[in-house]
């Protein structure tokens, strides 16, 4: 079932009514680009639509699309210039949409912070090449955000030699239950990222460590495994060492999951995905608790051209519950760029290298949402 405007190519956002995809709708509204709200449920998608109208300057469509399952021939009818994924979690999905958005013609982008999804987009680029498509996976927080954040310092460095960072979303953030399931489907386990030039197998939300954010202070971090522990070494070949951490805003949660990744370590816990209803149940209803403002670093270290030790560390702060708005901006910057002709790319890669910080920052200061280097 679709709804809305003929003959004009829109942008199509798959989980456009979850958490993070409202917000890109809302973020993409504002300007004068045709939308189409689409996810499994047609009334959810629907009242979507209808509540996104009164913000719009064009109608707001809507359509029913399964990402695991798209209609292929309804995506061609509907022809839209972008399909933007926002329906994870991607942990669990294959690559139908991307690969339903290449049969249509049309470019492709999301936020996905799974791993092995990120990493395993490039299978799909011949097919996207021959289309005259670019599907671009990751244009989220990691990677999107954190190698612009990385690139807009790179060059103070003649070696880039260690990278640490890390988020924290506020207290009263509600991540949903796939996502606390996609959360917990990796605690406790291994997997690899580098250290002292060397690879090395952590284990998730262990590896106990904190960081100090400006205006909020101490925030408790664990180890978490996301498409950066492969691509930044890559991209950055002087790399010796990569640490990405993500916390709970309030302490005794954090420490409650480190406690079960070790309970899934050591074979206690077998399946700690079948916690995530008890959990979210207990998290919302601390929901007062852990304060409105999410918080990300990145903290580079190298050597500077004269072979000086140097240090940059960069901060973001997103209070008053704006947090959820981060993760899906790159997607939404990267998507006005195809929609203006600024992105000459094509195939299928990570979303590394196609938003600068600046434009991020940009499209951010509307919403308070503060980012700057402190070093």
């Amino acid at each position: 079932m679709l709804s809305g405007p003929p003959g004009v190519r829109p942008v199509v956002i798959v989980g456009g009514y979850g958490t993070f995809g409202a917000r890109a709708a809302e973020r993409l509204a504002r300007q004068d680009i045709p939308i189409v709200i689409a996810g499994r449920s047609a009334e959810r998608a629907a009242e979507a639509a209808a509540s996104l109208a009164t913000q719009s300057k064009r109608p707001i469509a809507h359509a029913v699309i399964d990402a695991e399952r798209p209609a292929a021939e309804a995506l061609r009818k509907l022809a839209p210039v972008v399909i933007f994924n926002a329906s994870g979690p991607f942990q669990e999905q294959s690559y139908a949409l991307a690969e339903a958005a290449i049969s249509a013609g049309s470019h492709y982008v999301d936020i996905a912070d799974g791993r092995a999804f990120v990493i395993g987009i490039d299978r799909l680029d011949t097919a996207a090449r021959a289309a005259g498509v670019l599907v671009a996976s990751g244009a989220s927080s990691v990677p999107a955000l954190a190698a612009a954040v990385i690139d807009d310092r790179l060059g103070e460095f003649a070696r880039l030699e260690e990278i640490d960072y890390g988020i924290v979303p506020a207290g009263d953030f509600d991540p949903g239950l796939a996502t606390t399931r996609s959360i917990l489907g990796y605690v406790g386990k291994p997997f690899t990222t580098i250290r002292d030039g060397r690879p090395v197998d952590v284990h998730g939300w262990q590896g106990v460590g904190s960081h100090v954010f400006p205006g909020i202070g101490r925030r408790w971090l664990g180890h978490c495994d996301i498409p950066d522990l492969d691509l930044l070494p890559r991209r950055y070949p002087d790399l010796q060492t990569v640490r990405f951490r993500a916390g709970l805003a309030m302490a005794p949660m954090h420490f409650g999951m480190w406690g079960l990744s070790w309970a899934a370590r050591v074979g206690v816990l077998r399946k700690p995905e079948r916690l995530a209803e008890p959990l979210l149940w207990v998290k919302r209803r601390l929901k007062g608790f852990g304060g409105s403002t999410g918080a990300m670093f990145v903290t580079l270290k190298g050597r500077a051209r004269d072979g000086k030790q140097i240090e940059a560390t960069w901060h973001l702060l997103a209070p008053d519950g704006r947090g959820p708005y981060v993760p899906p901006t790159p997607a939404v910057v990267i998507t006005r760029k195809l929609l203006a002709g600024e992105i000459a790319a094509r195939g299928a890669m990570p979303a590394v290298g196609l938003m600068s910080l600046a434009e991020f920052v940009a499209e951010t200061v509307d919403l308070g949402i503060e980012a700057r280097w402190s070093a």
